[in-house]
Parts: C-alpha cells; structure tokens; sequence
C-alpha cells in the first residue's frame, strides 16, 4: 500500500470539491482498503466522509430514505425496514460477514468493484482495472463471470446483495453535488453494463457523492424472496442470485418483481418475465415458465453453462418461496 494523505472535510461541498482520480472518499472501507493493499487503488489522499453524509433512516408517506452512512447491519435490522422492506434486509443478511456488515456503508456497497480474480490479479490484462489491456476472463476462468450483458471487453460480474434487492423495489439514489443541490437517478440507470467503457461502473459523476438511497413504499412486503446460490453458506459471492416480490390479490398477480446478481455487470432485471407473471395465477407452473423466459435472455460462457440451469431453478424457487414469506 503506498502513503497517503488522510483528511476529514467539514461538509459535502468541501468534500466533493477535493475529489479526482487522486483523491478519493473512504467511509467504511471495506472494498477500498483491499483495492489498496492489491495496489489497485492507489490515492494520494483520503477524504473520510463518514462525518458529512446521513446515518438515518427516515420513513415517509411516500418512500422511505437511507442515509449514505448507514451501516449495513442496521439496515438488516431497522424496524421501518422489517415491517415495509424485508427483502432488503434479507439481501443485506445475505451479504458477506457480520463484521463487515458492521463496516459497510449503504453508498459504499452501491459503489464496490467487481470481485473478478483477474481484476485482482495486477499480474494479467484487465480491462476494467486498466482500459485497452484486454479481458483475460472471457477466453480464461469465467466461471463466476457474466452470462447476460457482457461485451467482448469485459465479463465480470457485480457483487452486491443489497443493490439486488434495490433494483427489484425500483429504488432511486439520491446524489448531491458540490454546489449542495440534489438529483436523482433511478436504480435501473444508475449501475453501467460494460460496453467499451468497462472501467466504469456507475453513471456518478465526478462531481458528486451518493447523499442517500430512497425506496418508494410499496406492496412487495408480504411475498418476498431472497435466494443466494454460492460456493459455500457463508462469505462467498454469488453463482446466481434471485430477488423476487409478488402483489397478489384474489389469487392473481398484480404485479411481480424479479432481479439477479452474479449474472451480469450491473444488478439484473427480467423484465420480460415481469410482464409475463402479471394477470396470472401464482402456480408453480406459471413461474416454471416465468425462469424459462429468463433463462432464454442468457448466453453463457465456456464454464459458465451451469449457470443457466442454476438461474432457472433459483427464479423458481425464489418465486415459490415468495408465497410463504
């Protein structure tokens, strides 16, 4: 790791007028600091913002917003959360380890870099950690990588539970720039596919930090599933991950939510599957074909078929499980 110059700015405006490719925020540091130690990052000072940005949760009539600063482990525990957002929570409780729940800042989980062994691996050509080098996945180990919005420059895969979740709720990030005004970009629009541009991930601009994330109130409280396939129960990132929400009344579905990571470059939404569950009845047959119309977007890579068969029974059994929430 090499030295660098540690700050703390007095407010958003300071922070954010500071920032370059040099200089970069830190809050929990739980991504940043191994990017650090891997030689990845490499910045010249860090601005900790963990004293400028929101640690709150406030619920609203409409929506309800999370503070940039809120750690991990509160969202899995907050009572606004359980009672109107569970499966947010069940994403969270899916993610990583307690003590870096503990650490992990909400912005800072929205924000966190791929976890491809080649992006790790400074040794070998990565076009996301270095643009134009080539992308040692796509004719090397992919079995974690992308089978669905992938491009020939890139095939890596996000790593994020909670951003799963926050795509299927239709959430939207709340960005302040330096001149303290707001925007918001919705959840959908807000992470990258990989394109020629694999280094970046996120359509933040350079001026700006993530304030808070707000999720509109919803009906997706009562049937709702999280399902994680990985290597093993605890710690490991996702094979295929699958969010599922239902609105049901009189045993019709008014409305499905269902999103994927380990899948792609960005937090995946079947939108296609969406469309098809709405107006049927909530049947192991109906979501059977509702994982088929999924399946049938992917293409997979050389060790990576597995994935397919994987998704089609996570989105199954995700929607299964929804109905028992």
């Amino acid at each position: 790791m090499r030295p660098f110059i540690f700050t703390t700015p007095s407010n958003i405006s300071k922070a954010v007028s500071k920032k370059t490719n040099a200089v970069q925020f830190i809050a929990g540091g739980s991504n940043l600091l191994d990017l650090m130690k891997k030689h990845i990052a490499e910045p010249e000072e860090l601005l900790d913002i963990t004293a400028v940005l929101s640690s709150e949760i406030q619920p609203s009539e409409k929506s309800i917003r999370i503070g940039a600063m809120v750690r991990n482990s509160t969202i899995a525990n907050q009572a606004e959360i359980l009672s109107g957002f569970p499966l947010v929570a069940k994403a969270v409780l899916a993610g990583a380890s307690p003590q870096i729940r503990n650490m992990a800042s909400t912005a800072g989980n929205i924000l966190q870099r791929t976890r491809c062994p080649y992006f790790y691996d400074t040794t070998v050509p990565c076009n996301k950690r270095k643009p134009g080098s080539g992308c040692s996945a796509i004719n090397g180990d992919n079995r974690m990588s992308a089978i669905v919005g992938y491009s020939e420059q890139c095939v890596a895969v996000h790593p994020s539970d909670l951003c799963i979740a926050l795509a299927a709720l239709d959430a939207n990030v709340i960005i302040t720039g330096k001149d303290q005004k707001q925007s918001s970009v919705p959840f959908k629009d807000f992470h990258r596919l990989p394109g020629n541009t694999p280094d970046r991930d996120n359509n933040l601009p350079a001026n700006a930090i993530i304030s808070s994330i707000e999720i509109p109130n919803n009906p997706f409280n009562k049937n709702y599933a999280y399902l994680k396939l990985r290597d093993r129960d605890s710690y490991a990132f996702a094979l295929v991950s699958v969010a599922a929400a239902l609105h049901l009344k009189d045993n019709s579905i008014v409305e499905a939510k269902l999103a994927s990571g380990g899948v792609s470059h960005k937090p995946w939404r079947w939108y296609k599957s969406e469309e098809f569950l709405k107006g049927k009845a909530p049947t192991a047959a109906n979501f059977k074909e509702a994982a088929s119309i999924a399946v049938s977007e992917t293409k997979p890579l050389a060790h990576n078929k597995f994935k397919t068969l994987m998704l089609q029974g996570a989105i199954e059994t995700a929607l299964l499980q929804s109905l028992n929430a």
